[in-house]
């Protein structure tokens, strides 16, 4: 059977939860960095034993959440990509409202968000976004998923490929890392930080 968001919103416990949303989310997340998202890939992703993710796989399957093939990988279905919209949505809304409303650093927003993502409601979560003006990115620059479950688009390039001085301006910080985040709002390389590559370390260094 394939659900839609809706079936899947209205499922009783513990059919639904955030271990659910989480690996979807994670799924979501892997798939845009990664051609296949492999059973190994996800266990190292969340630092669980491959025989437990591929449990859980194999449950988001049954509920139509996502196609999973084993030793082939795992991808969303429609719902399942539906509901990780939804939850990412959710966490990056947090995240700047943190930031912006409640006077948290962007080094500490995250660990609050994968919390609060997923007892928030949809009523919350829209005066939430606006309230805060409903923007397309939160504090990192990472893109948020609109109210009708699509992403904006974002073209970037990293700034390893930022040719030597030329200017460029910083998007989006995808490390998650508590100690780099803060390391990197002290040297001021935060969304909107204009910068100019002046010289490489060798042996592909920073």
């Amino acid at each position: 059977m394939q659900y839609t968001e809706e079936m899947y919103s209205s499922m009783p416990q513990p059919l639904r939860s955030p271990a659910i949303e989480d690996y979807l989310k994670a799924i979501y997340l892997l798939q845009q960095d990664h051609k296949q998202v492999t059973t190994s890939l996800v266990a190292e992703h969340f630092t669980y034993a491959p025989a437990s993710v591929t449990g859980m796989l194999q449950r988001l399957a049954r509920l139509g959440l996502v196609n999973y093939t084993p030793y082939h990988g795992v991808s969303l279905t429609s719902a399942g990509g539906r509901v990780a919209l939804d939850v990412l949505r959710h966490h990056r809304l947090l995240e700047l409202y943190l930031v912006q409303m409640l006077g948290y650093s962007w080094e500490e927003v995250h660990e609050e968000a994968e919390i609060l993502e997923h007892v928030i409601s949809k009523t919350l979560e829209e005066r939430i976004a606006a309230r805060l003006g409903h923007p397309t990115a939160d504090p990192h620059g990472d893109p948020i998923p609109s109210s009708d479950g699509t992403m904006p688009m974002s073209s970037c390039n990293s700034l390893h490929d930022l040719a030597i001085d030329v200017l460029g301006q910083i998007i989006r910080v995808k490390d998650q890392h508590p100690n780099r985040l803060r390391y990197l709002a002290d040297l001021g390389f935060v969304p909107g930080a204009i910068v100019t590559v002046h010289a490489r370390a060798p042996f592909d260094g920073p």
